[in-house]
């Protein structure tokens, strides 16, 4: 697919389908964008669309097959869009940061890296009453091939990243803030330990694609 240059192949890469309930327009919005009348195009959309396919297919879609509806607080970005939001202090990481996982159409040799900010209402709603972060982080550990996840103080969302090797990391600016799980390390609480923790979340639903 050509980078879009119209509003009508833009309008054709919004309706590509990356996977069971997630569309590509799912992911273009861009507050940044809106406000600074800045567009929000893929370099490559091919590229963009193979990644957000992984990362639907992976991690979001199991997400909402389990929880019910999950919101995307903020999803693909481009580079140049990006490199604004980080030259004015917009909450951008840097282009060139190996864990910026919003610009979806990058590659640096055979590693390629997908993310989005992502609000689990279900969860939310508990989070807000007082539960504790890490019986969501946990939970995904144990049942998601995610590679980082990196936790916020509002409504408990996060960054949700896949990458072909995954990294297995989890991160978190909520008390107790600081690295929760560092790549390659085990677990700081036991099996039985972190089960008790999610032990009334709904089954787990994965998805068998064929």
């Amino acid at each position: 697919m050509r980078r879009p240059g119209s509003m009508w192949s833009l309008e054709t890469l919004g309706r590509v389908r990356l996977s069971r309930h997630f569309f590509m327009r799912d992911f273009l919005y861009s507050e940044i964008g809106n406000f600074h009348e800045k567009q929000n195009f893929p370099d490559d959309p091919d590229l963009a669309i193979e990644t957000g396919k992984a990362l639907c297919e992976t991690l979001l879609d199991p997400l909402e097959e389990t929880f019910g509806r999950i919101a995307v607080r903020s999803g693909y970005r481009s580079a140049s869009l990006n490199r604004f939001g980080n030259e004015n202090r917009l909450n951008c990481a840097r282009n060139d940061n190996p864990l910026e996982c919003h610009i979806w159409d990058r590659a640096v040799g055979d590693d390629r890296i997908a993310g989005a900010s992502i609000v689990i209402p279900w969860f939310a709603d508990q989070y807000e009453a007082g539960r504790d972060w890490r019986d969501l982080a946990w939970w995904m550990h144990d049942h998601l091939e995610y590679s980082e996840i990196w936790f916020f103080p509002k409504l408990c969302a996060f960054n949700l990243v896949w990458r072909p090797v995954p990294h297995k990391r989890i991160d978190s600016y909520i008390a107790p803030r600081g690295c929760l799980l560092h790549p390659g390390g085990a677990p700081g609480e036991g099996d039985l330990e972190r089960q008790r923790r999610y032990a009334d979340f709904p089954a787990f639903r994965g998805i068998r694609y064929p």
